[in-house]
């Protein structure tokens, strides 16, 4: 029988995670755009829960390759072309490219919450607005 506090271990390197304990941690608000928990942080590969508190502006990655695993919520994202905006929902996988530019224009339905793997690590101020009074890395995202 596995006891209920041996369900998560956050060591950095691996281990067994929670993905609803640490679901139900993000408050129902936040001063920055995302916030963010690292699962696993290695120069090769992060792993990554966040939670998306407001539309998210046209943007890319220099650094990693995205991919996000929809846990909870609804919304729209695009990438490459504004015109290609299409519904994401859970269940869903969505992958982002290295320099790929996308969005998530709307928020359909609270909470948006994704599971992120990013390839090589995903560095916390590796984000580039397109346009640049869209925000900030400090903007943009906040550990939880």
């Amino acid at each position: 029988m596995i006891e209920e506090d041996h369900l998560m271990t956050l060591n950095r390197t691996g281990g067994r995670f929670d993905l609803n304990k640490i679901v139900e941690a993000f408050p129902e608000t936040a001063d920055t755009m995302l916030l963010d928990t690292y699962l696993t942080d290695k120069p090769e590969a992060s792993i990554r829960v966040f939670r998306i508190y407001r539309d998210v502006p046209p943007h890319y990655h220099t650094q990693c390759d995205e991919v996000l695993h929809m846990l909870s919520g609804e919304g729209t994202f695009w990438i490459d072309d504004p015109a290609d905006e299409a519904p994401f929902a859970p269940g869903h996988l969505l992958v982002f490219p290295r320099r790929a530019v996308h969005a998530l224009p709307r928020i359909l339905r609270n909470p948006v919450i994704f599971l992120a793997i990013d390839t090589p690590r995903r560095a916390p101020d590796d984000v580039v607005f397109v346009n640049s009074a869209d925000g900030t890395p400090t903007s943009f995202i906040a550990s939880l």
